[in-house]
């Protein structure tokens, strides 16, 4: 039933979901049995139908799914059915031995289900405002607990152990389905119990509430009892085998349940004595408070004669408190003012350290040894290789409960080495050592270090960002950085000092992992603080190692990698689109490799947002339980104004107060050495602060603005490096986007609509409301500028023309600068495209386009009627906003091309371009120089060469004289054949066309134009005329050459007249057609062959004479009337 049923059913006075279920459940549960009174005692009998009521109790559980309300878990915990029922079906049945009873393994899953753990935040994000205003989630938590103090008797876990033995020793072969769920089943039930937390000891509290406070110390003492532990510490080792493979991650979770309340340091030391530690801890805590408390205390008498005038100014402050005569008078004042509240800040988002007994730790501590012997490697390893083969198994919450249990075990390992060195009074043989390194070399390996930076990396990009997964691989990242370097102690073997160097040449290679330690603590903000004691932590380690490591090997190889950009094209609409090639998308990221000085690096540490992070840290100095979180932040703190020279970090009120309530309390911290080194920090800077303050008096106004945007080097020593300029640190910065313009077709007012309606798009209401202001602040003053010009005139001459008022105020007016309030309008000003249009569409100017922080400006040019256009503009569109039909505004903007200014080339370079080109001609190898030998060797017989040539030459000469009389045709072509000797294949035929014969050609064609062919007549009596001969060429014959115009030679003889056509004129159509041949129609053959024709015409011979040129060669033929 839907929640709307409910409240019409409850309006109409029927029975709720409560009134219906509640009998049902009722009967089921007396359905299951009692207690019968025996000679022996009280015995529980269970029923006839108790296998039928279990199943029909499950029944009524699933109805839970769909019911935000819980309405049968709560109606199970009025009835107590699993204390008064459950648990002695259990102990009837598993507890005597009959492990395999279907009621038993029915009890079980019941038992599973109801102690399921709830996830809180999850059910109350679900709940409805309306309808669900009264629900309530504290009953149901008390009720596990209750379940989980009634299933902590004796022997009701070791029956449910016996369930799950049975099915877990039969071999693969011989296990059904209901097996792995019997197993899976059971596994989950102590996962729950697990997961279920004590609550807080209380010494006023009742017995009942102390009994659940130490529910987690009874549960590992009978985990230890029924040899449970040793069961998951199997199911660890053998996590690569199949068998057991599919538990790896139900083990994890276990495991990480049980070791996420304790702190390693707890175990490391003897369990017998972290009781005691923490008692004394205790007490030196309430010593101290008590201290404060008493420090500020009126003696006994104070009220009868202290009276205090303090004269400030005009005002005169009076105070009866005996503390203002010994401590500061602003504090005392202070103390009468109301305080502001600040919001709290979560401890620990994963989990708080619970306070377990001396007997609980030493179980785990033996479980922990055990663990690392002979579990680590191949349990860590199965796992990384399921969550790398996305198995259905593999939650989300696996990577975080990976990366915290890894985190905890290594810390372990790592005290327990560290300890091991420290009580050995000699250096140690490696092969004698207790805890060798070989024991947690899975996780120093590659493929371990990159799963931790993939899911930062992951945990970073995601929106909202998991800082919870995050915080668990900073953790991972320290801890590793630490085994690393107790692996490079000289005390360890060769390999082992090369496996950690090559290790972290690997890491620092990459540079992810010194981005990370960058953004980690520069993105602090409302996280918890925890993360910023993880981010603190991982930046002091790793800038040790860096440091160690310049040390021993000096710069650092670091790649970056290359943004690629992608290809402008145009789609159908003329539209540019955004294209990526095949070959960007399969090919892998490009990178470039650099060098990196520890120096340069530490340098980048010198940010206002990390400086922030750090003093955030150090303001709950108060709170540190471990002088090495004191360390640890005055390190960094250290780094950056002494090393670095940024000073100037640290020269705000907030900042200076800070340091002022240390001073304040210097006697009453403690004796050890980091808390000295805080106090020297302090010093130092405050007595820089003094000194600049000697320098630049208004470094006093300076103290209440942000120091970002290297505003802070001009109030420090800071210098640029030898060889870099000021803007060459600029230049190493982020390439800001490019600018943004307005499509064309539209107005300026329109633009400055559409700019204004991109702004809103994007909520950025604020800047608009930004601009407007600075907008209404330079026309206030411009018109006060006015309006005193006109009173000014019309009180001197009032004759005076409205024109020379109006230049006498332009003359007044001056560059009025865009003031930036927040940092947020300076970075947007500087880095945003649309609000740099908005800025250039309302005339604003810039000082300096390189500057690294732009500077915009009102020019004095701007009349106030200008302005207060601009005004009225941008409040129109604010109100009706311009129709776009449908489109959003930012489709509106394309990207402004930069202008390009060509420059002219000098007379050096021009005549160095020349000689280069000479010098490459001189250069070219043309294919005739492979003929071409420099040398005097003979290649035969010249005297015989020479005759041949000349005999050749007598040879042509008779025949062309022959021809010339006889006027025959050459011996080289019959007077019938119209075509030369067949060409070899490759090469264009020669053959003439009868067109061309006749003298009709085709009309001349452009370039590249196509010319179609006409068809081909053949004789009737497909005899051998000249048409048989005649072959059309293919298209492989054929070579595209221009074809030249043809034109008329002059005659040649006088026994034949001119024709009619005038020379160097074309012959009309007629004229050709004339003297084609009769019954002849030839097809065109060749376009690229060279014409000269010559005609003329006879009476009495009738004869047509054709001279065709092709190159330097010429050949005529001769037709007679018949042909």
């Amino acid at each position: 039933m839907s929640r709307t049923e409910q409240r019409l059913s409850a309006e109409d006075d029927s029975p709720s979901r409560r009134e219906i279920l509640k009998p049902f459940i009722q009967s089921s549960v007396s359905a299951l049995g009692g207690f019968q009174q025996t000679p022996v005692g009280r015995v529980y009998e269970m029923g006839d139908s108790c296998l039928g009521c279990l199943k029909d109790l499950k029944k009524f559980w699933r109805k839970d799914d769909t019911d935000d309300e819980r309405t049968v878990a709560r109606i199970f915990w009025e009835t107590r059915v699993l204390p008064d029922d459950l648990v002695n079906i259990v102990l009837t049945t598993a507890g005597k031995g009959m492990v395999e009873d279907k009621r038993a393994i029915a009890c079980a899953d019941l038992i599973t289900a109801m102690t399921w753990p709830i996830d809180i935040g999850e059910e109350l994000q679900e709940l409805d405002d309306e309808l669900d205003a009264g629900t309530d989630y504290t009953t149901l938590l008390r009720a596990q607990l209750s379940y989980k103090a009634s299933l902590l008797k004796p022997n009701v876990l070791k029956s449910l152990m016996d369930i799950m033995a049975g099915p877990m020793n039969k071999p693969k072969r011989d296990r059904t389905g209901r097996d792995g769920q019997v197993i899976n089943v059971i596994l989950h039930l102590f996962r729950n119990l697990a997961f279920i937390k004590d609550l807080p000891a209380n010494a006023h509290a009742s017995s009942d509430q102390a009994e659940y406070s130490s529910l987690q110390n009874n549960f590992i003492s009978v985990l230890q009892e029924i040899k449970a532990l040793e069961l998951f510490l199997f199911l660890a080792a053998n996590a690569r085998d199949p068998v057991f493979n599919p538990y790896n991650a139900l083990v994890l979770e276990i495991f990480y349940l049980l070791f996420r309340g304790v702190a390693p340091d707890d175990i490391i030391k003897d369990p017998m004595k972290v009781p005691n530690q923490k008692l004394s801890n205790l007490l030196q805590l309430e010593q101290r408070n008590r201290s404060d408390e008493l420090r500020g205390i009126s003696s006994r008498h104070s009220r009868f004669g202290t009276t205090v005038a303090i004269n400030s100014g005009k005002d005169t402050f009076v105070m009866h408190k005996q503390k203002s005569l010994f401590s500061d008078t602003t504090s005392v004042m202070d103390m009468s003012k109301k305080k502001i509240k600040h919001k709290t800040k979560k401890l620990d988002e994963l989990a708080s350290f619970d306070e377990l007994s001396s007997k609980a730790l030493s179980i785990l501590r033996s479980t922990a040894i055990s663990f690392l012997e002979s579990c680590f490697e191949a349990f860590f390893s199965s796992l990384l290789r399921d969550i790398k083969a996305e198995r259905p198994k593999i939650t989300e919450h696996d990577n975080i409960r990976l990366l915290r249990v890894v985190n905890w075990f290594i810390e372990y390992f790592v005290g327990l080495k560290k300890r091991e060195l420290a009580n050995a009074s000699a250096p140690l043989n490696y092969e004698e050592c207790q805890w060798r390194f070989e024991m947690v070399g899975e996780i120093a390996e590659r493929g371990w270090i990159g799963y931790i930076l993939k899911r930062i990396r992951l945990s970073m990009d995601d929106r909202p960002k998991q800082w919870t997964e995050l915080r668990a691989g900073m953790d991972c990242l320290s801890i590793i950085l630490s085994l690393l370097d107790i692996m490079g102690h000289s005390s360890s073997p060769g390999f082992i000092i090369e496996s950690s160097s090559l290790l972290q040449h690997q890491m620092y290679y990459s540079g992810e992992i010194l981005d990370i330690s960058l953004e980690c603590l520069r993105q602090y903000k409302e996280q918890s603080v925890a993360y910023l004691d993880s981010a603190v932590n991982f930046s002091y380690v790793l800038l040790r190692m860096l440091e160690k490591w310049a040390k021993n090997q000096g710069q650092m190889i670091v790649r970056k990698a290359v943004k690629v950009r992608r290809k402008k094209s145009t789609n159908e609409e003329n539209e540019p689109v955004d294209t990526v090639s095949d070959e960007e998308v399969t090919s892998k990221p490009a990178f470039n490799e650099h060098l990196l000085t520890f120096e340069q690096y530490e340098n980048r540490f010198a940010q206002e947002d990390i400086t922030r992070a750090c003093l955030a840290y150090l303001d709950r100095w108060k709170e540190f339980d471990d002088s090495d979180k004191v360390k640890r932040v005055v390190s960094l703190l250290h780094r950056q104004a002494v090393k670095t020279k940024a000073e100037g970090l640290f020269f705000k009120v907030s900042t200076l107060e800070l340091f002022n309530r240390i001073l304040a309390h210097q006697k009453d911290l403690p004796r050890d050495t980091p808390y000295k080194d805080l106090i020297q920090l302090v010093n130092f800077i405050l007595r820089k602060f003094f000194k600049k303050m000697e320098e630049q008096p208004l470094l006093l106004i300076e103290a209440f603005f942000p120091k970002n945007r290297g505003a802070w080097k001009h109030f420090s020593t800071w210098q640029p490096a030898v060889g870099q300029s000021a803007g060459a640190e600029k230049a190493k910065g982020k390439r800001r986007p490019a600018d943004v313009d307005i499509k064309k077709g539209w107005t300026d007012s329109e633009k400055l609509g559409i700019v204004v309606m991109c702004l809103v798009e994007d909520g950025r209401m604020d800047l608009i409301d930004w601009v407007r202001s600075s907008l209404m602040t330079v026309l206030g003053i411009r018109l006060a500028i006015v309006n005193e010009t006109d009173g000014l005139a019309r009180r001197d001459e009032d004759d005076v023309s409205s024109e020379a008022r109006r230049a006498a105020a332009l003359e007044k007016f001056e560059d009025f600068p865009v003031a930036y309030i927040k940092e947020e309008q300076a970075a947007a000003a500087t880095n945003d495209p649309q609000l740099k249009l908005l800025l250039r569409l309302i005339d604003c100017q810039l000082e300096s386009p390189e500057a690294e922080e732009f500077q915009w400006y009102f020019p004095a040019a701007i009349t106030p009627d200008e302005l207060q256009h601009h005004l009225d503009i941008i409040s129109k569109y604010l109100e009706t906003p311009l129709d776009l039909g449908g489109r959003k505004a930012s489709e509106m903007l394309r990207k402004k091309r930069p202008t390009r200014t060509r420059r002219l080339p000098s007379d050096n370079e021009l005549a160095h371009k020349m000689r280069r080109i000479r010098r490459k001609k001189q250069q070219m190898d043309y294919k005739s120089a492979e003929m071409i030998y420099d040398s005097d060797a003979e290649l035969g017989d010249d005297e015989a060469f020479y005759q041949r040539e000349a005999e050749l030459r007598q040879m042509t000469q008779m025949t062309m004289e022959e021809q010339d009389k006889s006027k025959l045709p050459p011996p080289t072509m019959e007077s019938s054949q119209l075509k030369r000797k067949r060409n070899p294949p490759g090469e264009s035929s020669l053959v003439r066309t009868g067109a061309e014969l006749s003298g009709v050609f085709p009309r001349k064609k452009r370039r590249g134009g196509k010319r179609k062919d006409k068809s081909v007549d053949r004789d009737e009596d497909g005899g051998e005329g000249s048409d048989g001969d005649i072959r059309e060429p293919t298209p492989q014959q054929l070579r595209p050459r221009p074809r030249p115009r043809p034109r008329i030679r002059a005659p040649q003889s006088s026994d034949h007249p001119p024709s009619p056509t005038t020379p160097g004129d074309a012959p009309s159509p007629q004229s050709m057609e004339e003297l084609s041949l009769p019954g002849d129609s030839f097809r065109s053959s060749t376009a690229g062959l060279s014409t000269d024709l010559d005609e003329e015409d006879d009476d009495e011979g009738g004869q047509i004479r054709l001279s065709t040129q092709s190159g330097p060669r010429r050949r005529q033929m001769i037709f007679s009337d018949s042909e």
